[in-house]
């Protein structure tokens, strides 16, 4: 392990009642700062004082600012990934379009619960190894949704993990920039059903893409029996 993902690791992990309710706190007075404050502000002091414990409790859990922050990220992403994981576990056996659905809207859900978190944790996505985190997760996702394309009793895939790895990054890059750009939340509906209709569109295009060679050879081969069968006892007028 590299000296930098070492200072961004938990100095332990709450077992007892009181320790996790203390770990908790510390997690949403984080969110807290960086929301009201931004990241350049949210010191260890200032969450801290937001959470009414002392910096020396804080740093019985963390080493530093930093690794409070990659844990923060980290319980975000975790949660949006378990979200989508369910619904797709969930839609195994569905046909594609009611799969598409369930993965938009597990995702959007959890992603959106709380813009303002959303978009404040993108900051640390940033920076402080999250984006080794960010990544985890859409491999996590990744891994769900193709699992789930593979039982879809009306598509076959050639390559289920390559479309399930670009169907996340065509939802991923337009929810970022949509909170990015604050949204207002009553624009939700519209940005949910464009995105069903932006993987839904994409998974049944490379649907039929992956269908049509099939189809074309057995086309090009049921014509060739049937021109053999057509010339079988003709006669041979050149001999006649």
């Amino acid at each position: 392990m590299s000296g930098a993902a070492a200072t961004l690791k938990p100095r332990k992990s709450p077992v007892q009642a009181r320790s996790v309710v203390t770990v908790e706190t510390l997690r949403v007075a984080t969110i807290q700062v960086l929301i009201q404050e931004g990241l350049s502000r949210c010191t260890t002091t200032r969450i801290a004082e937001r959470a009414g414990a002392s910096v020396g409790s804080l740093y019985q859990y963390y080493p530093n600012r930093d690794a409070l922050l990659a844990a923060v990220l980290e319980k975000h992403l975790e949660g949006i990934a378990d979200a989508v994981e369910r619904a797709c576990q969930d839609h195994r056996g569905k046909t594609l379009r009611q799969m598409a659905s369930a993965f938009v809207v597990s995702f959007l859900d959890a992603k959106l619960r709380n813009p303002k978190e959303a978009k404040a944790l993108y900051a640390v996505a940033e920076e402080r190894g999250g984006a080794a985190l960010a990544a985890r997760m859409r491999a996590r996702i990744a891994a769900a949704v193709a699992a789930m394309l593979e039982s879809a009793p009306d598509a076959r895939f050639d390559d289920p993990a390559m479309v399930a790895t670009i169907a996340v990054g065509a939802l991923v890059g337009p929810v970022q920039a949509l909170l990015k750009e604050d949204a207002p939340a009553q624009c939700r509906a519209r940005q949910e059903r464009e995105l069903v209709v932006l993987v839904t569109a994409y998974l049944q295009a490379h649907q039929l893409t992956s269908k049509r060679p099939r189809q074309a050879g057995g086309n090009r081969r049921t014509e060739s029996e049937a021109q053999d069968r057509r010339t079988v006892g003709r006669p041979n007028r050149a001999r006649s």
